[in-house]
């Protein structure tokens, strides 16, 4: 199969570098990353770091240290100031390029003072088909996308990761909070808590994949398309909007299109740029 010729030049890739620091965030794809890493160079030679900040919930860095002993790494945290850069919390369209500047710059200061001269991060070749300003970074850091680089999706990295027992093989994708703001709304502290509760609660009532998209006071939820008829409940729904409304909310809508990733790029792809940032 194509996808065993894909891991083996994964193989190869990594086994070339030696010594590496993992951006790690405990999702499908950097996990199998760093199970390869693992296996090719040995626990002694690679570096998992994950950062913490606000825009990241609270559940995914405490999962991450969890699957990080699981599989006996060196795992450190790093502290990261996104939301001290105004370039990053006015949220414009490339948002993500001041994020990942921030991120691989506290990294590479880790990685200097290790002496390890390769930094790998997990974007996969479905990546290059969204708009993803934090790909420019990630080229001017000269950090290293090795599922890229050995052209593998994120499909084929989930039934490899199944295939090698990761527990991850399966997690729905997630990303930070930041993304949950339409371009153009400044990010603050208190709504990335909101969302981040909004979200939990949903989580704890049976939502795997959940996005709570924050516009102020109005929240527009995407669930996976099974899940949607769950809300055709009357006293769940009660449920729903009560919770949302102790945390801030007035209005609460569902969205009838199901969970996407990149939904808020949908203005942009569709040439609705400046209407997206005017709404």
């Amino acid at each position: 199969m194509e996808v065993y010729n894909k891991l083996e030049e994964l193989k190869k890739i990594i086994k070339n570098l030696g010594k590496v620091v993992v951006a790690f965030s405990g999702g499908a794809d950097s996990t199998f990353l760093l199970k390869v890493c693992l296996d090719e160079l040995g626990k002694e030679n690679v570096v998992a770091i994950t950062a913490e900040s606000e825009i990241y919930s609270k559940d995914e860095i405490e999962f991450s240290k969890k699957i990080a002993k699981e599989m006996g790494v060196k795992h450190y945290i790093i502290k990261t100031e996104e939301m001290k850069n105004e370039n990053f919390i006015t949220n414009p369209v490339d948002r993500c390029y001041y994020c990942k500047l921030e991120i691989f710059s506290k990294l590479w200061e880790e990685a200097r003072k290790m002496n390890i001269n390769y930094i790998l991060e997990g974007s996969t070749i479905d990546d290059l088909e969204d708009y993803r300003p934090g790909g420019k970074a990630v080229r001017e850091m000269k950090v290293l996308s090795p599922l890229q680089m050995a052209k593998l999706s994120k499909k084929e990295i989930r039934y490899l990761s199944k295939e090698m027992g990761l527990p991850t093989w399966d997690k729905p994708p997630q990303a930070c909070l930041a993304s949950r703001f339409p371009y153009g709304y400044r990010i603050t502290v208190e709504e990335l808590r909101m969302v981040e509760k909004a979200e939990k609660f949903l989580k704890e009532n049976g939502f795997e994949v959940v996005r709570v998209r924050h516009y102020g006071k109005l929240a527009r939820i995407e669930v996976d398309e099974k899940d949607i008829e769950k809300f055709f409940n009357k006293d769940f729904r009660k449920r729903v909007l009560n919770e949302f409304r102790k945390l801030g909310y007035i209005w609460v809508c569902l969205d009838l299109a199901g969970y996407r990733t990149g939904s808020m790029n949908e203005c942009l792809r569709k040439g609705f740029k400046q209407k997206c940032l005017n709404s």
